[in-house]
């Protein structure tokens, strides 16, 4: 799990922040032995915010019961000829 305590967080802010926009994608921050927040890259965060998109949800679903029912176009039919 990638925790780092928030004194550490504090003391090594820069390469934290490296770390989370290269390789990892978080770090829950911990202070006084219990996790209190989180550090996210901004790629997750807002994939984060997608999913709590009610219309997003909702469009997703209905797609899925579209293609369940067949109901899907072809690529000639939606691109044509290019």
């Amino acid at each position: 799990m990638n925790i780092v305590n928030a004194t550490t967080l504090r003391n090594h802010l820069a390469d934290t922040l490296k770390e989370v926009t290269g390789k990892r994608n978080f770090f829950l921050v911990s202070k006084k032995g219990e996790i209190s927040s989180a550090l996210v890259n901004i790629d997750l965060f807002e994939d984060l915010l997608t999913l709590t998109d009610t219309d997003y949800l909702a469009s997703i679903r209905k797609a899925r019961k579209e293609y369940k029912s067949g109901d899907v176009l072809s690529h000639d039919q939606v691109f044509g000829e290019l």
